[in-house]
């Protein structure tokens, strides 16, 4: 027997050995920034590239722990964008710049908002997401002085900072409820999966055994009635019987190992019914001591799987109806293949179905069109007896 190799997919470190390095380098970043900061006495241009590569030691923790990442860099923030300050010679580098270290500030504002607005996007307008905000803002604010000289100055810079923090806020908060919402509607979607799909199980069971029961109970009495003077009529009436109690341990053994699969993508062991399968009612109906007759017109063709079985469900259960109501031998169903719609009829001419509604068989069948955007009527005729009406439109592609 020859087995194929296993394919290994690409080794990745554990948990814990990431959790370690995540650590170290976000533990290394304020130091390395200091160390940086010391030795560079104006930071501009392609000089802060080593302080915005430093930032690259911290990532992997705010992916994990991003509050405490936040304070390592406001930790490392601080002394690093004083030392700069300082280190620069006194004389101002620009109009109402006391040193070189605003470039440096601006540049860890930014990332520490950046924390800030993960934070925000992650857990919303909580405790934790204020606290970090309050800090970040808090810090940066104190060290406007150590690179602004003046009142006016001063004002300007920290309302750049508040400014910066609430966009950063404001944006953080919509991809939050974006999310928030998007998972609503996941969870919704889910729900009414859910239901439309016990909807449907319900009225296939409805359907099966509603029809199968009715006809079983029909053979029944008749077999009961002629045991004694025909014994061939009631062997008839018990193979019937036994016939259709096959039919409907498969169909129910078929439906529940459908529920039991948990993968959508397996495909159905037995096809879903078809209105080329009328002429199994039209036999079972018959055993049941009802004749069908049934009339197809315009050109029959394939139609789509939902649009088939609908038929073929909507047929059936008005047939069953028949049988179990109507105390008729005889119906009629029309199946009209047009060509924008299908259009079934079952008519009787017995003694009524009950009140139109009433009951779960003839709800089904109207919610069965109304999920293809069809209709269907149920009720009285005019000269008696009963008749079922439905439409189905047929979409474009299948015309």
């Amino acid at each position: 027997m020859n087995i194929a190799p296993r394919e290994r997919g690409p080794r990745r470190l554990p948990p814990a050995a990431t959790e370690f390095l995540a650590w170290t380098g976000a533990l290394a970043y304020p130091v390395l920034l200091c160390v940086t900061a010391m030795d560079e006495r104006e930071p501009t241009g392609v000089r802060l590239l080593p302080f915005a590569a430093l930032a690259v030691l911290t990532l992997p923790l705010v992916r994990r722990r991003p509050l405490p990442a936040l304070l390592l860099i406001l930790a490392g923030s601080f002394p690093a964008v004083v030392t700069s300050a300082s280190a620069a010679a006194r004389q101002p580098f620009m109009p109402g710049f006391e040193g070189p270290g605003w470039q440096l500030a601006t540049l860890q504002a930014l990332l520490s908002y950046a924390v800030v607005g993960r934070i925000a996007a992650g857990q919303g307008g909580t405790a934790r997401t204020a606290t970090a905000a309050v800090l970040a803002l808090g810090t940066h604010v104190a060290l406007v002085g150590h690179y602004r000289t003046g009142a006016d100055n001063h004002l300007s810079s920290v309302m750049f900072l508040v400014l910066g923090l609430a966009a950063t806020w404001t944006t953080a908060h919509l991809i939050h409820e974006r999310r928030e919402h998007a998972e609503t509607v996941r969870a919704e979607a889910a729900a009414h999966a859910v239901t439309a799909e016990r909807l449907r199980i319900a009225r296939e069971l409805h359907d099966m055994v509603a029809h199968s029961i009715g006809a079983i109970a029909i053979q029944a009495g008749v077999g009961r009635r002629v045991i004694a003077g025909h014994p061939d009529e009631a062997k008839a009436a018990l193979a019937a019987i036994e016939t259709t109690s096959r039919d409907t341990l498969a169909g129910l053994r078929h439906m529940l190992g459908a529920l039991r699969h948990t993968d959508p993508q397996v495909p159905s062991l037995d096809p879903a019914p078809t209105l080329a399968d009328l002429g199994r009612l039209v036999a079972t109906a018959r055993d049941a001591g009802v004749h069908v007759d049934i009339e197809f017109r315009g050109q029959r063709r394939p139609l789509p799987a939902d649009l088939e079985a609908a038929g073929f469900r909507i047929v059936q259960e008005s047939i069953t109806n028949v049988i179990r109501h109507a105390a008729t031998p005889r119906c009629r169903v029309v199946v009209d293949y047009g060509d924008g719609a299908l259009s079934l009829t079952v008519t009787d001419d017995g003694r009524g179905h009950g009140t139109p509604g009433h009951g779960y068989g003839i709800t089904g069948m109207r919610e069965r069109a109304a999920l293809l955007r069809g209709r269907c009527t149920a009720g009285p005729r005019p000269g008696g007896g009963f008749e079922v009406a439905a439409r189905l439109p047929v979409p474009v592609a299948a015309r």
